[in-house]
């Protein structure tokens, strides 16, 4: 998955699919300790995509966080 196609999710279908992408990495992994796993790169591929859709929901965490009103501490109108 590209970041373009991350980047086109919704935040529902993005903890969806890092749900999905992290339980295929621990399938992965099981394979691969039980020697089951013909394409190792498939391990790679996958931790790079977790990290992608991580980087867009935190993006997202972070322009919400800045589009947000912030009022200072002690500000009581006066």
């Amino acid at each position: 998955m590209q970041i373009n196609e991350v980047r086109e999710l919704n935040d529902v279908e993005l903890h969806r699919e890092l749900d999905d992408q992290q339980r295929g990495l621990m399938n992965l992994r099981f394979r691969k300790a039980t020697m089951q796993l013909t394409n190792t790169n498939e391990l790679a591929t996958t931790r790079k995509t977790i990290a992608r859709i991580k980087t867009v929901i935190r993006e997202r965490q972070i322009t919400a966080n800045l589009e947000a009103p912030t009022a200072t501490i002690g500000d009581k109108g006066e």
